[in-house]
C-alpha cells in the first residue's frame, strides 16, 4: 500500500481472542527481511518484550508455528525466520489486503468524495 489515501488498516478475528492485523504482519514482514525479531521491532519502534509477547502468541495460537528462532551465544549468532506456514500466513494477509484495495477502488472513491477538505489553514493533523 501507498502513503495516499484511503488507507485500509484490516484486523481479522479469527477466533475468541486471535486477531491477525498489521501490526503482526508488519512484525512478521520485518523478520522475513532481516532474519531477526530484535531488528524487526525496532523496525517498529516495538520492544524487543513486545515484538516476543506478539510473536509468542501467534506460535501458540496457530496450528503451527509461525515463526522459529534460535538463541545467539557470546558470539553472536541466533535469529529468527518465518516459517514455511508463517510465510503462507503472512502472503495470505497481504493478499487480501491486496483484494481489497483493488476490489474496492470505486467505492473508496465515493467515501473519499465524502470527506470534508480541510481548511487552508489547518495544515495537516493525524
Amino acid at each position: 500500500m501507498s502513503d495516499e489515501f484511503p488507507k485500509i488498516r484490516l484486523r481479522i478475528v479469527l477466533a475468541p481472542g486471535v486477531a491477525f492485523g498489521p501490526g503482526k504482519a508488519d512484525l512478521l514482514q520485518g523478520i522475513a527481511e532481516t532474519g531477526s525479531l530484535s531488528a524487526a521491532g525496532k523496525r517498529l519502534k516495538m520492544s524487543y518484550k513486545r515484538a516476543w509477547s506478539l510473536i509468542s502468541d501467534l506460535n501458540s495460537q496457530f496450528a503451527e508455528a509461525v515463526v522459529e528462532t534460535e538463541k545467539g551465544g557470546s558470539g553472536g549468532g541466533g535469529g529468527s525466520r518465518l516459517t514455511p506456514f508463517g510465510e503462507r500466513l503472512l502472503a495470505t494477509f497481504r493478499s487480501i489486503e491486496a483484494q481489497l484495495e483493488t476490489g474496492a477502488e470505486a467505492d473508496f472513491a465515493i467515501l473519499s468524495a465524502m470527506v470534508k477538505p480541510p481548511l487552508a489553514d489547518e495544515g495537516s493533523s493525524a
